[in-house]
């Protein structure tokens, strides 16, 4: 199969499972590098490149973030999300645009030329996975993207116990909660926090 693939004997379901969450590790890390020599290319910080990621996951399913939606999953400050979404938006990788549904908030979308640029830099890596599946089965493929669908499902669950505990645990345990807004502040460079 893969380099650290399954062998030839058959797995039992513990194994399996074990081998696929090693597997969805790899990847993350694999794609975490990739990212890296995106942002490197494109004098993207850190911070701003997770940025542009969770708004290109929203967007492609469909509901795209609100800044106050991005600062949650980034965990940073409402002054720090502002200056990030402003630089985002100067250098051409963001626009804002107003939410349909409610016209006191605003949606963040790519920017043309700031999808333009994930483009031609994705492109090719696109054309190898192509190539690489290209000899799996539809079938294979459906498995896999159950499989997906069914780890992200998880992750979500755990990630929800994860918040809830972050905000029972500081009354828990006697300790005074963090006051809100104090969070982690961005730097201009995006990618770690400011001093």
């Amino acid at each position: 199969m893969t380099k650290r693939g399954a062998t030839d004997r058959r797995l039992d379901r513990a194994e399996l499972e074990k081998l696929m969450s090693a597997d969805m590790r790899a990847l993350t890390a694999q794609s975490d590098r990739i990212g890296r020599h995106f942002a490197r290319q494109n004098e993207v910080g850190g911070t701003d490149l997770h940025a542009l990621l969770h708004i290109m996951v929203a967007e492609t399913a469909g509901t795209p973030l609100t800044p106050a939606q991005l600062r949650q999953r980034l965990d940073v400050s409402p002054a720090a999300i502002t200056y990030l979404v402003d630089r985002m938006i100067d250098s051409g990788h963001l626009r804002r645009e107003p939410d349909p549904d409610d016209r006191r908030k605003t949606l963040l979308r790519y920017e043309e030329s700031g999808m333009a640029l994930a483009r031609s830099f994705f492109t090719p890596l696109g054309a190898e996975l192509q190539a690489a599946l290209a000899g799996v089965p539809d079938r294979d493929l459906m498995a896999a993207h159950r499989v997906f669908l069914a780890m992200m499902e998880a992750m979500s669950t755990f990630e929800s116990r994860l918040d809830a505990t972050t905000r029972k645990a500081p009354e828990a345990n006697g300790k005074r909660a963090p006051a809100k807004g104090r969070r982690r502040a961005v730097s201009k460079a995006g990618d770690r926090p400011a001093s």
